[in-house]
């Protein structure tokens, strides 16, 4: 339960995750329901009461942020297995129950399991316990219409009290801090939903509210879209100036990833080409790394930076979904590019790069020309090493099936063999033309990371996307490598690449990573990772895999997400600023996981909760967060055509 339930969900603190590997959980639930103990869901107990599941009882404690010398109170004690938890880890608890069968049932409890520091009271818990304070804490496990004004008279200064507020159906757990005699700090944490909080200053029995003992003005609750408002740095037109400069804060990094939330909104495309403007144009960057085929990306690299072109059997981007890259907003950022370049000397000028795992046969011609110009013997070697993968280059899909059988892991030695080869010859080709190199040196790598790719994707699980991620993430080393030490990156990709994986569901629940991780375990603060969202507008995406391009409307976010937080702050585009020391209390506010929206090349809106939204932690996953309220889609170049399966599929975020 604590490994697989707590912390894979974002419960970090490890004297929360000990106490709760502790207690029991079976001995404070009726006989019956023991097979039931530690699965993560609430269960019935004795009074026609409930007691709450794991998740909620250590998110609540880990948002109280106890330590062992403090005193606790608990409202609300129902069978006691919250308040054994807290006594595992602070000096002494006051738990207050209003169920006379539940008093006495927890009270025998602690004394059979030994908890000596727990005193079980009956009692009305919206009063709390005036003779025994200030508490150091205060949980309290039931909703109220508000956070009755003598529980917060009971804080000691720099006391937190944590408690749902709110109807059934629309519940605020909030974390309140006493900052002063007559001054508390209020965060949102997240929607929940509890039993109604039943006492002279909560609710009566019949539901209706009873008297308010709040002090109009003794504190204002400050909601997390408040406190958004607060912090959110407006943006300008995207076409303005000002909007690239507000973003030289990440100018002395040496990486800065710059995500979207979907793979076809305008917006993203056009903030994140102006971004990069003004860190290419005055902060030094020469590598532009995308999210896409290192061949096709390649092409586009010789005319932005005035090199010859090759003779190639097609135009880049002519395959599923051709609208990532060929569209108006790319377009104009590959002639700026061009223009930008013009001037400059050749080791000054800025490049565009694939880093992507796609397009194994455009990679096998490539490595294969490049051998025939600097070395026509390594060249036949090549054919004949490529020879067992040449039957699969129209459709690599089908080698991964055809690789399940033994006769074909032969391809594999051959391939690393060829890149290993390639490499070892590395410094006399390189001074033959060392830009030429590594495209072939690359496209080398590629072929080797793609044999393995298409061969472990028929297994399913994370070992196809972490070798995709991890082979984009050794091709921006590689660049930055080749570049030299002050070599600088913009890099573009979807927002599951670039956010720490770890702080999501694909590294808390399915073992993933991504390239956003891997930058942060490698450089450290030398890497920024922005990620970008939208509440609702239009998209370019397909419904089904080498579909046509649809714009498609994005549906309203969920009440449950992170944007909808930024949503209902009213602030239309902004930049917030998540790096630590910044807007500590929003923080806090926001690392209580939450769902976020992730839209690849598809988009099925009729199954978005399942298909689209993931569990995140916001501010662990990213440094800042580039929000705009409404968007659209993209405007292709052309009609769609498409040939074939993606060479991805299915895992073509």
């Amino acid at each position: 339960m604590v490994d697989a339930q707590l912390a894979r969900r974002g419960i970090s603190d490890p004297a929360v995750l000990a106490a709760m590997r502790a207690v029991p959980r079976e001995r404070f639930i009726p006989a019956a329901l023991a097979d039931f103990a530690y699965e993560d869901a609430p269960l019935p107990i004795e009074a026609g009461q409930t007691i709450s599941q794991p998740y909620i009882v250590a998110a609540m404690i880990e948002a109280a942020e106890l330590a062992r010398s403090d005193r606790v109170l608990e409202v609300g004690a129902a069978s006691g297995y919250a308040a054994a938890v807290v006594a595992q880890m602070a000096r002494l608890v006051v738990a207050i129950e209003r169920h006379r069968e539940l008093a006495d049932l927890a009270r025998a409890r602690m004394a059979a399991l030994g908890y000596d520091n727990v005193e079980v009271r009956l009692g009305d818990g919206t009063l709390g316990a005036p003779g025994d304070g200030p508490f150091d804490a205060i949980l309290v496990a039931a909703a109220g219409p508000e956070v009755p004004e003598a529980l917060k008279r009971q804080l000691a200064i720099g006391g937190r009290l944590v408690m749902p507020v709110g109807e059934p159906g629309r519940q605020t757990l909030l974390k309140i801090t006493r900052t002063g005699e007559e001054t508390y700090e209020d965060v949102g944490l997240a929607p929940v939903s509890f039993v109604p909080l039943i006492g002279a200053a909560g609710w009566r029995e019949d539901g209706s509210r009873a008297a308010s003992d709040h002090r109009p003005g003794a504190s204002r609750r400050h909601t997390l879209p408040e406190m958004i408002a607060d912090a959110a740095e407006p943006l300008p037109p995207l076409d303005d100036p000002a909007f690239g400069r507000l973003f030289e804060r990440f100018a002395d990094r040496r990486i800065v990833l710059l995500g979207e939330s979907s793979h076809g909104t305008s917006e993203f495309y056009r903030a994140r080409a102006a971004i990069t403007r003004q860190l290419v144009a005055h902060h030094g960057f020469t590598i532009v790394a995308v999210e896409a085929d290192w061949p096709d990306a390649a092409a586009v690299d010789r005319f932005v930076r005035h090199r010859a072109a090759r003779n190639v059997a097609e135009e880049p981007f002519r395959r599923f979904p051709t609208w990532m890259w060929r569209n108006t907003d790319v377009q104009t950022l590959i002639g700026w590019l061009h223009e930008h370049n013009a001037c400059l000397a050749d080791e000054r000028r800025a490049g565009f790069y694939g880093l992507d795992i796609y397009n194994m046969s455009a990679s096998i011609g490539a490595v294969l020309d490049y051998l025939d110009e600097v070395d026509p013997e390594a060249a036949a070697s090549a054919r004949e090493r490529y020879g067992c993968l040449t039957p699969w280059q129209s459709d690599p899909a089908t080698y991964g099936r055809a690789a399940l059988t033994k006769g074909h892991a032969e391809c594999e030695r051959a391939v690393v063999e060829q890149c290993h080869e390639l490499l070892r010859k590395q410094l006399d080709y390189a001074a033959q033309d060392g830009d030429a190199f590594m495209d072939a040196a690359q496209n080398a790598r590629l072929i080797a990371s793609a044999e393995r790719y298409y061969r472990v994707m028929y297994h399913g699980g994370a070992e196809s996307w972490n070798l995709r991620d991890t082979h984009m993430f050794e091709t921006l080393s590689h660049l930055l490598d080749a570049k030299g030490n002050d070599a600088k990156a913009v890099v573009w990709a979807h927002n599951s690449h670039i956010g720490d994986a770890r702080a999501t569901d694909m590294g808390a629940a399915r073992d993933e990573l991504n390239i956003g991780q891997l930058c942060r375990q490698r450089w450290g603060e030398q890497a920024a990772l922005i990620g970008f969202g939208t509440h609702t507008g239009t998209v370019a995406a397909a419904t089904n895999w080498d579909g046509d391009m649809e714009v498609k409307r994005v549906l309203p976010s969920r009440r449950d997400s992170y944007e909808r937080l930024c949503h209902d702050s009213g602030v239309p585009r902004f930049l917030l600023d998540l790096a630590p020391g910044r807007h500590e209390a929003l923080r806090r506010g926001l690392s209580e996981a939450r769902l976020e929206r992730f839209i690849g090349v598809i988009y099925r809106p009729e199954t978005e909760l399942r298909s689209h939204y993931s569990q995140a932690v916001l501010p662990e996953q990213f440094d800042a967060y580039v929000w705009f309220d409404q968007t659209e889609a993209v405007t292709p170049l052309g009609r769609e055509h498409h040939r074939g399966m993606p060479e991805t599929y299915p895992f073509g975020e």
